[in-house]
């Protein structure tokens, strides 16, 4: 079977081959939104190897939607250290959502910056009484002549405290059913009345924020969509959320590591990677991630054939990405072995404990947008026709 792409496509990727060695010792400084970051996304932007679909009127590149250069890029990248495109909720799951639900106006205001890395977001979905049952939420906001006035609580809210932005799920109508009584609005994060308070995690960080909002004030067009009708909008962007947890071509550039560390750590004088039991669980992990990679070209391939229904694809990769990259990164400290137990403040540490926060970082997003029990509910009644979980009456 010939699995090459095509001597029409040997061009493009000596281009892209050569960009990547040009750039690969590319070095970026300071925190997000710093200056060498913007100027990177622009950079990458400006060669079609971001946003390459994205109009130009958007601030993106205005190519087509080639699904063989896509992959071609991400296997270029994904075998360098070259920095990769910034990522993060508001290029990945409010950009995709603005390009199909937005106005133009949202379209010409959040897109362009939202790529270049110059506005972060984050998202306001999660309550204390509202999480797998995400309709369940009790955030209100109501219409005082050109504004809306929120009020209400957030939790598990990634980055609130590095955003200037953020797309919030509100009760506009309280008298509606549950899933027709949502909007969903765009709420600057300087707005007065807005007290993030950070959470403090397992691995010592803090990238998660509990959100107290009080007759938080913010103009009455940053809604997308109708009023009332958020749920679809967040739905849409649920779908790009899922379809973006544990990319696998951030996890072939992690596997390679993983490989790499494997041949340089050794048990009584032999090379871990030799040894058949870690060698037989990294085959194992190879071959699930190959299985991946073949479900991200069909999840490309739904962006340019509209009949094409890809939320399943989406679902899976949520479900089985974010387990492989966990089992990837216990690999890694396994391999390790006593010193797979270190984390901080040790002249022993691995990687900076690189391979620890991962894996304790991916055990949450096994849990975060949708648990992984509940996607292999919504996989099994919604996508293959399985009956539904049986309810306790009564309960």
């Amino acid at each position: 079977m010939d699995l090459e792409y095509g001597p029409q496509y040997d061009d493009f990727r000596a281009e892209v081959i050569n960009f990547v060695k040009e750039n690969e010792n590319t070095k970026l400084t300071g925190p997000a939104r710093s200056e060498s970051r913007v100027a990177w996304q622009q950079k990458l932007i400006d060669h079609g190897y971001f946003a390459r679909s994205i109009p130009k009127e958007y601030g993106g590149y205005g190519g087509d939607m080639d699904i063989i250069k896509l992959r071609i890029i991400a296997e270029e990248f994904a075998k360098s250290p070259i920095p990769k495109p910034a990522g993060g909720q508001g290029i990945q799951m409010l950009v995709p959502t603005l390009l199909s639900l937005g106005t133009e106006e949202q379209k010409q205001k959040y897109i362009k910056p939202t790529l270049r890395g110059e506005i972060l977001w984050c998202q306001g979905y999660s309550e204390p009484n509202s999480g797998s049952d995400l309709a369940s939420l009790q955030t209100k906001a109501e219409l005082d002549g050109d504004e809306w006035v929120i009020n209400g609580q957030k939790i598990w809210t990634s980055t609130a405290h590095l955003s200037q932005m953020c797309f919030i799920l509100v009760r506009t109508e309280p008298d509606a059913p549950k899933h027709q009584g949502i909007s969903y609005l765009l709420m600057p994060m300087d707005a007065e009345g807005i007290d993030r308070r950070p959470i403090k995690q397992m691995t010592g960080d803090s990238d998660f924020n509990e959100l107290f909002l009080t007759d938080v004030r913010i103009p009455a067009e940053n809604i997308v969509g109708k009023r009332g009708e958020g749920w679809k909008v967040a739905n849409a962007t649920l779908g790009h959320e899922r379809g973006s947890l544990a990319d696998p071509n951030v996890t072939q550039n992690r596997l390679n590591s993983l490989i790499d560390l494997m041949k340089s750590e050794t048990i009584d004088g032999q090379r871990v990677i030799d040894k058949p039991i870690f060698r037989d669980r990294l085959l194992s992990i190879q071959g699930r991630l190959m299985a991946q990679q073949s479900n991200a070209l069909r999840i490309l391939s739904s962006q340019i054939n509209e009949d094409q229904d890809a939320n399943l694809a989406k679902s899976i990769v949520k479900l089985q990405g974010t387990e492989l990259r966990h089992e990837l990164e216990g690999l890694a400290i396994d391999a390790m072995g006593e010193l797979g137990t270190l984390y901080e403040d040790s002249p022993n540490l691995r990687d900076e404990g690189a391979w620890q926060m991962t894996y304790m970082y991916f055990l949450g997003l096994i849990i975060g947008g949708g648990t992984n029990q509940i996607q292999k509910n919504i996989i099994s009644e919604r996508a293959l026709g399985m009956p539904k979980e049986p309810k306790i009456q009564g309960a």
